[in-house]
């Protein structure tokens, strides 16, 4: 399993021990600095990162600001804003710098867990065991689909799913239920259990 390294730049040191103590925990390394330029620093050495937690108000520049100078030297970090504030110019400023997701604050630990898991789902980096359940599931559906030459629409009629949760599930985006993986076992003519490959 890979161990996911998450950067939070939150001026709010009560917030950055609440991350810690709940990421942790999940095979998270966590760095966490209370000064946003200190952390650009960090960045733009040769410390790599998965996912950048960042608060969007902080004293001298915001979130927004330092994300924007982030992007222009690393793209590939997956960024999470927080804000106690949200308003529609930020979350479309967000958006315009690929923000993974943005949060409002408060937020409850399992929201913080799922949206890490979703993130590093997307990257494709695994977290937990269970993420590693869905990757296999979802590889296992995608090569039998594949070889029963069936697209993702003919699944959809055979299993009375929508094309977007079967798109969802191959990609491990998001988990299947028993009874969805019962249709998709149907659908495709092989038993359920062929569906978890060698785990």
């Amino acid at each position: 399993m890979s161990q996911l390294r998450v950067l939070i730049i939150d001026d709010d040191a009560s917030v950055c021990e609440f991350l810690h103590e709940l990421l942790t925990p999940d095979g998270c390394e966590i760095v966490s600095i209370n000064d946003p330029h200190a952390g650009l620093a960090l960045l733009k050495s040769a410390e790599t990162f998965h996912i950048l937690i960042l608060d969007l108000k902080m004293p001298g520049i915001n979130g927004i600001e330092l994300l924007d100078q982030i992007r222009k030297f690393n793209k590939d970090i997956a960024a999470i804003i927080l804000t106690a504030f949200p308003s529609l110019e930020s979350a479309t400023d967000a958006i315009n710098l690929d923000v993974s997701a943005y949060m409002q604050k408060p937020f409850s630990g399992e929201e913080m867990r799922e949206t890490i898991a979703r993130v590093a789902r997307k990257k494709g980096i695994v977290v937990r065991r269970e993420d590693e359940l869905h990757i296999t599931i979802g590889k296992r559906i995608r090569e039998v689909r594949k070889k029963r030459e069936l697209t993702l629409k003919q699944m959809g009629r055979r299993t009375n799913l929508s094309v977007s949760l079967l798109s969802q599930i191959e990609r491990a985006e998001s988990s299947a239920s028993v009874s969805s993986l019962y249709k998709i076992a149907n659908a495709l003519d092989v038993r359920i259990v062929e569906l978890f490959g060698d785990f």
